[in-house]
């Protein structure tokens, strides 16, 4: 029997529209009043801030007072951390962190891979002693922005939230997962996911509003669909990998998310989930998650083929998608990163909506974020699929 979902609530307030550069320079005041140096402050708040530019919003500003500020504010992330090259091979280096914040960190990281790909063709760069990066598809994007594909794998450090098939105690983390590319002009290919069926950020966000969740995201112990959202930090629900039933196909969404523990934690020595401590049930949380390890890969192709039009011949991949007849003409066919690029240009130009109660949060903060005209900022581009809006996102 399915557990019941929580009772209806009432309709949650519209949201409040604010200025992309007004909130990315907020944020970045923000962090830089906790010790994070200016240009690396910059970084962080433009890592943050992509999340609520093109969505999903559960891994935008919302996680400022959530996860964040309490990471600075504890010490458990460094607003002064230096990286430390623990191995430098050229096209290869290994780098510790040093609980330096994610959000800027994995950035930097994917900089340097991009640098020895433009020398190399390749360029990997494996990051120990980390702490969250936010959207791992806005790492990614950074070597598509350059021309080049750009890889990222990141573990979730010491967490362990998702069970194996079949297994009783939770082992992995979400497990993010991206690729981006240059596609179409101003519209960059770009996958970014969770290895289970969404990230945490995602079932949290559908908790705070109230609301329940669709069959499918969450179990409880016995495998049996839950609902209510909430469950999930009262230890009573679990997360589900890509792939649904063993029977269906969740060895793919666990096989990736052992994948992504491979190159993101035993490769650069991060903190792992499948310990000895996890064989004990050391219960929700599941550990925490410091010591995160992530894996950026660039890959330039115009340096592996300079006699080849990679762009040109990515274009027209692309393109040729886009010109797939649709079943519905109401939902036309796109690929992974349009729709992202679509919402992010006109939220650039009406303004970013945030929802009232994180408006009101960073309100008392101190940020300066007047509301904009009411606009066409706070919708979906017209014609979007609702289920691509839905779709997967990295960040844990």
């Amino acid at each position: 029997m399915t557990p019941p979902g929580p009772a209806p609530v009432p309709e949650s307030p519209p949201a409040v529209l604010v200025g992309h550069d007004r909130l990315l320079a907020a944020v970045t005041g923000l962090f830089a009043g906790y010790g994070v140096p200016p240009a690396r402050a910059a970084t962080a708040a433009a890592a943050l801030c992509h999340g609520d530019l093109t969505g999903p919003a559960s891994h935008g500003v919302a996680n400022l007072t959530r996860l964040y500020l309490p990471l600075l504010a504890c010490g458990r992330a460094d607003p002064a951390a230096v990286p430390e090259v623990l191995g430098d091979l050229g096209a290869c280096a290994v780098v510790d962190a040093r609980r330096a914040l994610g959000l800027w960190a994995a950035a930097e990281a994917m900089d340097d891979a991009a640098g020895r790909a433009r020398r190399y063709g390749v360029g990997l760069v494996a990051v120990r002693g980390a702490t969250h990066f936010g959207c791992a598809g806005f790492h990614a994007a950074r070597a598509a922005a350059r021309g080049m594909i750009g890889i990222v794998a990141g573990n979730c450090g010491g967490q362990r939230i998702a069970r194996p098939p079949h297994g009783a105690l939770a082992m992995l983390g979400t497990n993010p997962l991206a690729v981006a590319a240059p596609a179409l002009e101003g519209h960059p290919f770009v996958l970014d996911m969770s290895t289970t069926v969404v990230p945490t950020g995602r079932v949290r966000a559908a908790a705070r509003r109230g609301g329940s969740v669709p069959e499918g995201w969450l179990e409880d112990a016995a495998g049996r669909p839950v609902t209510d959202p909430a469950a999930f930090d009262r230890g009573t629900a679990h997360l589900r990998w890509l792939g649904g039933d063993p029977d269906t196909g969740a060895y793919k969404g666990y096989g990736l998310g052992l994948a992504v523990e491979l190159l993101a934690a035993l490769v650069p020595g991060a903190a792992v989930g499948p310990a000895p401590a996890a064989l004990a049930g050391d219960g929700r949380p599941h550990g925490r998650d410091d010591d995160i390890g992530f894996l950026l890969l660039a890959v330039d192709p115009r340096t592996l083929r300079p006699e080849a039009d990679f762009a040109a011949a990515a274009e027209e991949m692309f393109r040729t998608l886009l010109r797939c007849p649709p079943l519905d003409p109401r939902t036309p066919v796109r690929y992974p990163g349009w729709w992202e690029a679509e919402r992010a240009r006109e939220r650039r130009r009406a303004g970013v909506p945030l929802a009232a109660g994180v408006h009101e949060e960073l309100t008392r903060l101190g940020l300066d974020l007047p509301a904009c005209a009411a606009g066409a900022g706070a919708a979906a581009p017209a014609g979007e699929d609702p289920a691509a809006a839905a779709a997967g996102d990295g960040a844990a």
